[in-house]
């Protein structure tokens, strides 16, 4: 028998993993106490929101009280000692969980939770999640006047109860944004509208007080970590989400539960817990056991059929209408008059005195193990769990005031007036009795229920082997035990009795046709049934599968294994296969491209030739007729191909302008063009001016054009020396300049005739300061 919790509150739809682990995180602190063993079922589902507060609304009476040695939820002992001292200060609250009556209980408790550290990560998944910072000091300021709730006393003077210290009640109207005076009206007085629709004061004895207030906080954490859900709900939804554009909507939805709770004392919330437990392995029953017959049954499959305990009796003990527990419950709860917990017992032992899962000490006066007039004892699938009657009929009202409603929705903070939209009822208006919490939590897991019962689940089981919390010590006897109620024996015996594996024909046939000349890669028979006998006759296996309407059944992990070794070793060869073929087609298309390029290639550069030589023989249509022969006509940039050609081209154009030129030059001048051809061959790029754009006139000295003032002077000079020497003609005659080697220059004249060459002095009347013979 295991004492745990049962996690309904688990079921996170979140994409981001980042995001789930805040989400986790913000959650855990916020609804549990301490860390315990699970039993998880991983289920998909198409929704993305979580159960609103089905585990806080079952616990929280915890709020208010704990069991011996166990703390309250560790949100309250963050805020505690993880707070800074300017927050508690804001709050008026002190960092010791000892000076809280909510809290004392836990304070001493030892734990492996460090608050400080923890507070700082939950805060910061908080603004992870996308919390604004006026939210989480909203949060805060709640958890603080909570403690502060827990802190008012209550006095009575004869008939009337006052509040001792006014200064708590101002610090909860500070940090509920509320009136004082209505803070204390709400804790002292009840309002109350009687038939005739007139509205009473009722004040409250100091025992109805300190039920109100305990009820007022626990409603204010109910309400806090419900509104906590659909904030995280809000936030992760998925906006404008459109299946068509945005394909199926498909993510993985946690379960977190553990078992049955089992104490000393068990009361509504265990009874609460246990139902839970009984519904989901009623789940598991139809889901994994009967679900499993029957589609034996279906496929039309021979077996051996296997026997095990199906608690629909238990469920229905507990949930059937005007005949279960539940039932029994709300009956009395709205009952006129005084109905008290014995009463309610009086009546479920009427009720159920038949039922062969139901017994008291009534109908067992000899079970001294249970008391008269305080126990019923249920025997769940998991065992016999003895319950205790007293504070069920209160636990099962869940009573809260209207005046606290009224008062938090009429909080000037917007998050706790969005907490209590029941609030703006007035008492007149409020006709309606609410619905039991036993009738909440059973309508809460049917719809569960049906939400798991429409996915796909798969279950990691898991024990607590000792309860010494311990890591080394494995109680044999205990999780055997576990192993028999969590229905693991049943679940191992249809699977043994049963076959290990099954898969459609069509399914199975894509995956191991390979594996089958006569089915690779298509095969030809009459339908798939026969293709995948075609294959199982092949490897041999027909003694360990069976055949249904449309599934293949095998019996042993060993056939599967087989195929999946064969198919293992085929598939390296139906890959390089695949290759093979595909990489040849890549390059029979990279062939066809490359063809496609070149042939394109060829075909440009033949149009560039041609688009050249038409463009060529555009532009020199008519160079015969112009004045300079096409000399100033430019040529258009060949390309690549035709470089070599246009350079021939050009030199051949330029050979036939010369010619046309030439042609037109008289043969009396030839023999000077012929002259200036040989200068320019031996003066390009050394001489600048050298007289190739006029007539040469060799004698430029007696020239009175080019030497006007001296030319008079060279020429009674030249006649001198031509009498004197004799020589026939002038060659040539000219100034030049004389560089010594010392670098220092001097103008001189210089004379060449058919016999000498005489170097004269210009400034001293063409004196001749030198004569050489020409043939020296």
């Amino acid at each position: 028998m295991e004492r745990s919790r049962t996690w309904m509150s688990g079921n996170f739809w979140m994409d981001p993993y980042h995001s789930f682990l805040m989400l986790n995180l913000v959650l855990l602190m916020f609804l549990f106490k301490s860390p315990m063993n699970s039993e998880t079922a991983y289920h998909k589902n198409q929704s993305r929101t979580v159960p609103e507060g089905l585990l806080c609304f079952l616990f929280k009476s915890r709020v208010v009280q704990q069991h011996k040695g166990e703390r309250n939820f560790h949100s309250f002992y963050q805020l505690l000692r993880g707070g800074s001292d300017e927050i508690l200060k804001s709050f008026h609250l002190e960092n010791e969980p000892a000076l809280y009556t909510y809290t004392r209980e836990g304070a001493a408790a030892a734990t492996s939770n460090n608050d400080r550290s923890n507070h700082k990560a939950v805060m910061s998944a908080l603004e992870v999640i996308g919390f604004s910072k006026e939210e989480i000091s909203s949060i805060y300021q709640i958890l603080a006047a909570i403690l502060l709730l827990g802190n008012v006393e209550f006095e009575s003077e004869g008939e009337s109860v006052q509040i001792l210290g006014q200064d708590i009640v101002n610090h909860i109207s500070e940090l509920t944004a509320t009136d004082p005076d209505c803070v204390t009206k709400g804790l002292l007085y009840r309002t109350v509208a009687t038939g005739g629709g007139e509205v009473i004061e009722k004040g409250h004895t100091e025992k109805d007080a300190c039920f109100g207030r305990d009820a007022f906080a626990k409603a204010l954490y109910e309400r806090l970590f419900g509104w906590i859900v659909s904030r995280i709900n809000g936030i992760i939804e998925v906006k404008n989400y459109n299946p068509v554009l945005h394909g199926k909507n498909t993510v993985i939805g946690v379960l977190d539960i553990y078992g049955f709770e089992i104490f000393d004392n068990n009361s509504f919330e265990q009874f609460c817990i246990n139902y839970c437990n009984e519904k989901l392995q009623q789940l598991f029953i139809e889901l994994i056991l009967q679900q499993e017959q029957e589609e034996y049954q279906r496929e039309g499959i021979t077996w051996q059929h296997i026997d095990y305990f199906n608690n629909q009796i238990i469920v229905d003990l507990v949930e059937q209408q005007h005949k279960g527990i539940i039932s029994i419950l709300d009956e009395a709860c709205l009952s006129v008059g005084k109905v008290t917990d014995t009463v309610c017992l009086d009546s479920m032992d009427t009720k159920l005195a038949q039922h062969p899962h139901y017994t008291s000490r009534k109908h067992s006066p000899t079970d001294k193990t249970m008391d008269f007039q305080k126990h019923f004892r249920i025997r769940h699938y998991a065992g016999d769990v003895t319950y205790s009657v007293e504070g069920f009929l209160d636990k099962n009202k869940d009573l809260l005031f209207q005046d606290f409603k009224r008062l938090m929705y009429n909080s000037s903070n917007p998050v706790l007036k969005e907490m209590w939209p029941d609030g703006q009822l007035s008492i007149t208006e409020v006709t309606k009795r609410p619905q039991t919490a036993a009738t909440l939590f059973k309508n809460s897991i049917v719809a569960l229920v049906d939400k798991l019962a429409c996915k796909e689940p798969y279950y990691v089981r898991c024990i607590k082997p000792n309860e010494m919390k311990s890591p080394v010590l494995f109680d044999d006897a205990r999780c055997q035990h576990q192993v028999a109620y969590l229905g693991l024996l049943e679940n191992v015996m249809v699977r043994r009795a049963g076959f290990a594996y099954r898969q459609q024909y069509a399914r199975f046939l894509q995956r191991y046709k390979m594996t089958c000349e006569y089915t690779w890669p298509n095969h030809l028979m009459t339908s798939d049934r026969d293709a995948v006998e075609a294959i199982i006759t092949q490897h041999g296996f027909q003694g360990d599968v069976a055949y249904g309407h449309t599934k293949l059944f095998v019996r042993t992990p060993r056939t599967l294994f087989t195929l999946e070794q064969e198919r293992a070793t085929l598939i390296p060869i139906l890959v390089l296969f695949l290759q093979k073929v595909w990489r040849g087609a890549l390059a029979r298309l990279r062939c066809r491209r490359m063809r496609a390029i070149y042939t394109i290639m060829g075909c440009y550069k033949r149009y560039k030739v041609k688009a050249h030589f038409w463009e060529v023989e555009r532009r020199f249509a008519g160079v015969r007729t112009m004045p300079d022969y096409g000399k100033s006509v430019e040529w258009p940039a060949p390309p690549a191909a035709l470089a070599q050609f246009h350079s021939i081209t050009t030199m051949l154009l330029r050979r036939w302008w010369a010619r046309q030129i030439v042609k037109n030059i008289p043969p009396s001048e030839m023999l000077e063009v012929r002259a200036k051809v040989a200068a320019l061959t031996s003066l390009s790029g050394e001489r600048k001016h050298w007289g190739v754009g006029r007539a040469w006139e060799r004698d430029y000295l007696s020239n009175v054009r080019d030497s006007p003032q001296t030319s008079s002077a060279f020429i009674r000079v030249s006649k001198e020396l031509k009498n004197k020497d004799s020589y026939s003609q002038v060659v040539f005659s000219g100034f030049c300049r004389k560089v010594n080697r010392f670098n220092k220059s001097t103008d001189r004249a210089l004379l060449v005739t058919d016999k000498y060459v005489y170097k004269l002095e210009p400034k001293k009347q063409y004196k001749v300061l030198k004569r050489l013979p020409l043939d020296s």
